[in-house]
């Protein structure tokens, strides 16, 4: 039965992005509010928020062939029920079909509920089976009690599932939809922005598309929504992908038009610098420095990013063309994620410019009162010619004289407003400082596409001459004591070494051997060598003492935490344990690897896990011993934690597709990037309404 409001509210085939979502029955103000927090506001939005997984409720399956991991209907009978009381307590109902028996728990359940499952009632439930200590087991299944005799059908078709918010449960989806699908049935219209000559990926109509994917017919298979292939899928995974790219195209061509000051090349610095350096450029550092010149020396701001596997040479290359606006009379300001990487920075830009009489600042959050005051008057005056700092350098009474480009370190650990906020605070008026954007943690095209399309991308492809390739070796716990003496030998051997922990204090619940407590063992074990401590909450001095002792070789093994995951450059460091690595991200235990084989020694690294390892952990490790190709590792990182994580937790809500998979559709970017070219030529008028429908407010995030 159709609602005669949807009827009456389409017969002029209105448009569905105009219609308010509390035109759907049922919808008040409460509801609407807890829509809004989703960014759905019109029936449109409703129809695009799209299930993100299907569940096959349309057979029952035997007992005796489900497996682990599977979402299974079963129709059985109760054998018994029983409350076991222990450090949980629980009701666990055995039942059985004839073909097998499983386990049903729950740990929340009330007295009529257990008194419900009697011996030999019939049972119909649903959930995912999995390996309990005695049988397979579902905890938690949706269920219902049937009287004998009565023969309830299965659902006709796929079930979707739905993202949601607290208050809004997957019931309440599925009527929403009906609803909105009631509008789209009436002759209201979701407007058709491509057609079949952008892609032949456009073929099928919008709104069958739309419709299909809510309410998948009866003859669908899971698997062919799993795999991503039905032609409604991609049709729909085509159009997010190119308004993720207009978007992107569009904060570019902004950038273009904004005016920043034109930097010419200073040969005369730059050739005094280079005479300096005790190596030669490589080609692929050569390449880049002249990408980034041609950027600097245009009237419009540069947005560069600069990829570089660990150990490549970035910081050089920032220092040199960092000397081109300073000769041109502006000032460049660096800014690195963690006070020790900056102060690593801090130490080679004084190493190479102060030579040259070009005074290099240091402004961090603990520079206070007077002596933070000094510092903010020669930033303002232009004294100072290049500062580096944190986010201390984006604070309110932080003003630059002339700030002509900024460098920033590792970005993908700054949140996009703070990158933002330096931006805004270096403009001159209305002219805009150049921006030049490292990261150390390669990132995969497809990714790199998607989520950097505003940026100019150049790559050092290149390791300086002399590098050897680090060993890796996968470890358990239980051989601890070979590799302390393995610490030994190469430290009498006249070498250093790391022992990586992943925690500051005790953790039982993480079972991670705590980096103090580290240190004291190995102190006591190995006596004859020097054995200090660095982590994120000592004070910075004292990270700057330990870790300058560390590189003049006063210390013979460092224990730290992850905070050496970057800047840190030690080359008689050969050798490096990393504890519980099955806790970290493939990019970041390719960072901390990055430490070592930074001479001409050869250099090995041992991931020292704690067993059992999961499967997801199991294939990290894996990758890290088979490669040290910081690609490859990236690549595999994006497949196996997705691009939320790889992004950064800072940045998980600027990467959520509704429908699009970058693992599985990044085959497509190609064609999507062609198609958004021709978009942006002919048919300029559709540019923003389909950002509007696919990334509303979240346009923003890339505004880097």
């Amino acid at each position: 039965m159709v609602h005669k409001d949807a009827r009456a509210a389409c017969d002029s085939g209105q448009m569905l992005d105009a219609k308010p979502v509390t035109m759907l029955r049922g919808v008040g103000p409460r509801s609407a509010g807890k829509l809004h927090q989703l960014g759905i506001q019109t029936i449109q939005d409703v129809l695009f928020h799209l299930p993100y997984r299907y569940q096959d409720r349309t057979r029952i399956t035997p007992i005796g062939s489900v497996r682990p991991g599977d979402h299974v209907v079963i129709d059985a009978h109760v054998d018994h029920a029983q409350i076991r009381f222990g450090r949980r307590r629980s009701l666990l109902v055995q039942v059985s079909d004839g073909s097998g028996s499983l386990l049903l728990r729950y740990f929340h359940f009330t007295g009529s509920q257990k008194s419900g499952f009697v011996r030999g009632a019939r049972i119909r439930c649903f959930g995912e089976v999995r390996r309990g200590p005695a049988s397979f087991e579902i905890v938690h299944p949706e269920y219902r009690l049937l009287d004998e005799g009565v023969e309830p059908g299965v659902e006709e078709s796929l079930t979707p599932i739905y993202h949601s918010t607290e208050g809004l449960q997957q019931k309440t989806w599925i009527d929403l939809t009906n609803k909105a699908l009631v509008f789209l049935r009436q002759g209201c219209l979701l407007r058709e922005w491509l057609d079949a000559s952008v892609s032949p990926k456009i073929r099928m109509p919008l709104a069958e598309a739309v419709a299909l994917l809510h309410r998948p017919p009866p003859d669908l298979s899971l698997a062919v929504f799993e795999q991503g292939e039905h032609p409604a899928q991609q049709r729909l995974v085509f159009e997010e992908l190119l308004a993720h790219q207009l978007s992107l195209r569009k904060l570019r061509e902004q950038h273009k038009q904004q005016p920043a000051f034109a930097i010419s090349r200073d040969d005369g610095l730059e050739r005094r610098l280079l005479d300096r350096l005790p190596f030669e450029l490589t080609g692929a550092q050569r390449r880049v420095i002249a990408d980034i010149e041609k950027d600097m020396s245009q009237p419009n701001p540069m947005q560069r990013l600069v990829q570089g596997d660990v150990g490549s040479g970035k910081t050089i290359v920032a220092a040199l063309v960092a000397l081109h606006a300073i000769g041109s009379g502006f000032q460049v300001a660096v800014m690195a994620p963690t006070e020790l990487l900056a102060e690593q920075h801090l130490k080679n830009f004084r190493q190479w410019l102060e030579p040259l009489e070009i005074p290099v600042l240091w402004l961090a959050g603990r520079h206070k009162g007077r002596a933070r005051a000094k510092r903010l008057e020669q930033i303002a005056d232009g004294t100072a010619r290049l500062i580096v700092g944190t986010h201390a350098l984006f604070q309110e009474d932080v003003a630059f004289d002339k700030l002509g480009l900024i460098i920033v370190d590792e970005q993908h650990r700054f949140g996009v407003h703070q990158r933002l906020a330096l931006r805004r605070k270096g403009a001159s008026g209305n002219i805009l400082p150049h921006q030049l954007i490292m990261t150390a943690t390669p990132i995969p095209r497809t990714l790199a596409m998607t989520a950097y399309a505003d940026l100019d991308l150049s790559v050092i492809d290149e390791l300086p001459p002399g590098r050897t390739p680090v060993r890796t070796v996968v470890v358990s716990q239980s051989r601890r004591d070979e590799i302390i003496e393995r610490v030994r030998s190469a430290c009498r051997e006249g070498r250093q070494a790391y022992w990586v922990c992943t925690l500051i204090e005790e953790s039982e619940a993480l079972q991670a051997q705590a980096a103090e407590e580290t240190a004291r063992l190995l102190q006591e074990n190995l006596q004859e060598l020097g054995v200090a401590l660095v982590h994120g909450r000592m004070k910075a001095q004292e990270k700057e003492a330990v870790m300058a002792a560390f590189k003049a070789g006063e210390i013979d093994l460092l224990v730290s935490t992850t905070v050496i995951e970057v800047g840190v450059d030690v080359p008689n460091a050969s050798l490096m344990i990393i504890e519980n690595p099955e806790r970290l991200g493939l990019a970041q235990l390719h960072q901390l690897r990055g430490r070592v084989g930074r001479g001409s020694i050869e250099s090995h690294c041992v991931l020292l896990y704690h067993a059992p390892l999961g499967q997801q952990a199991r294939q990290r490790l894996e990758v890290m011993r088979e490669t040290t190709d910081g690609f490859l590792i990236a690549r595999k990182d994006l497949e196996i934690r997705g691009p939320g994580e790889v992004l950064g937790t800072r940045q998980t809500g600027e990467m959520q597709f509704r429908i699009a998979d970058l693992v599985r559709d990044g085959r497509l970017l190609a064609e999507v990037q062609r198609a958004a070219e021709k978009v942006l030529r002919d048919r300029s008028q559709a540019v923003e309404p389909l950002i509007q429908r696919w990334i509303g407010e979240r346009e923003q995030y890339g505004g880097v």
